[in-house]
């Protein structure tokens, strides 16, 4: 059997094809080695020799039907992410990608068992919460002037009281910035495609995702990657908002399992699956396991600076996925030791974080309370 993993030499991908290939499946790679992801545009070395792999666009017909030559499986990872206002990137990747995908498998008649397709947490917007007056509400964005008055916390839109976050179940989708758009777009091309032409598809929502890996060189997100460049250069943690914000994380051998979970099993098809941590914790907090993995004392910084687009709270329910067998086994002391030792054999760390800096706050993505 042979899986083709679009963006396998990223992060989620490439972890991926370590277990296929471990558990006895040929493996294709896709990857056109973005430069913000792979600034020297060369093929990673923890790539298997035995993986098959190909340098090209996942939006290049061409390129796309000849990795889809012979798969079995597809895992389609490859994605175009982060907070820059370029909105029609966003679309022009995530989304035409998965329509060429499901639009190739059909006119060419491919044999494809199943696809597994990357979605994101990031699809439920502020997510969940709870109002003792009126229930369980799932609310409209946090607006610009609320947040420049440094009013983190989000309140009942019915009757303005503070409300409880709670976890989010795969049910209700309330997608507010670009990316989290272009995921459920996804998401709804391959769902309806993959009915409709009778293409098993699974769509998995995954939570923030930690480990080995990770590029380094992409400062606009990843609260891991932008804590550990910063103590490389000696800086503090830098937290936006009051650090309150809760999130949950799951380490990548943990997403890892659950990617073949549900390409191995029946039961999962045509449905959609959170894949996250074991419990939410705030920024705050993070920063506090940070420095006890690290053994360093660094206070974090928090200047009163925000993301225009960020959710304040946000952990998902695995419940359904648990269903299947699955849960996660990973904490997160263990994933940012993990990736400290890894980052420790990299020959390239630089700090990326203040050019990404510089280039939010002109675009208008990184803002200050007034």
């Amino acid at each position: 059997m042979k899986a083709l993993i679009t963006g396998g030499a990223g992060f989620i991908g490439s972890h991926t094809a370590d277990l296929l290939l471990k558990k006895g499946y040929s493996v294709c790679v896709l990857d056109n080695l973005e430069p913000s992801i792979h600034p020297r545009r060369e093929k990673p070395n923890y790539i298997p020799a035995d993986a098959e792999f190909i340098r090209g666009d996942v939006c290049n017909r061409a390129d796309l039907e000849k990795a889809l030559n012979g798969a079995d499986y597809v895992f389609h990872f490859a994605a175009y992410q982060g907070y820059r206002p370029d909105f029609s990137t966003f679309a022009g990747i995530n989304d035409v990608s998965t329509a060429l995908l499901y639009e190739l498998i059909v006119n060419k008649r491919l044999p494809v068992k199943k696809v597994i397709l990357a979605s994101s947490q990031a699809v439920y917007g502020e997510g969940k919460y709870e109002c003792p007056e009126h229930g369980i509400q799932y609310p409209p964005p946090r607006t610009l002037a609320q947040l420049e008055k440094g009013e983190w916390e989000i309140k009942c839109p019915a009757c303005q009281l503070a409300m409880k976050p709670v976890p989010t179940e795969e049910t209700k989708t309330n997608p507010h910035n670009q990316y989290a758009v272009s995921k459920y777009c996804q998401e709804l091309y391959a769902l309806s495609l993959g009915r409709r032409y009778d293409i098993s598809t699974v769509a998995l929502r995954y939570s923030i995702t930690q480990g080995p890996r990770q590029s380094f060189h992409n400062a606009y997100s990843g609260i891991l990657r932008i804590f550990t460049t910063r103590l490389l250069t000696r800086l503090p943690p830098l937290i936006y908002e009051d650090g309150k914000q809760l999130r949950d994380y799951v380490h990548i051998d943990d997403v890892v399992r659950a990617n073949l979970l549900v390409m191995e099993d029946k039961r999962a098809d045509f449905e959609v699956y959170n894949v996250g941590g074991d419990k939410p914790i705030t920024v705050m907090e993070y920063a506090g396991l940070f420095n006890k993995v690290t053994g360093k004392n660094l206070q974090p910084e928090t200047p009163g600076v925000f993301r225009f687009g960020d959710t304040r709270h946000i952990f998902s329910d695995t419940s359904r996925l648990s269903k299947l067998g699955w849960r996660p086994e990973i904490p997160v002391e263990e994933m940012i030791k993990q990736y400290l030792d890894w980052i420790s054999t990299q020959p390239d760390v630089t700090d990326s974080y203040a050019e990404a800096e510089k280039v939010m706050k002109e675009e208008g993505v990184l803002r200050t309370v007034k």
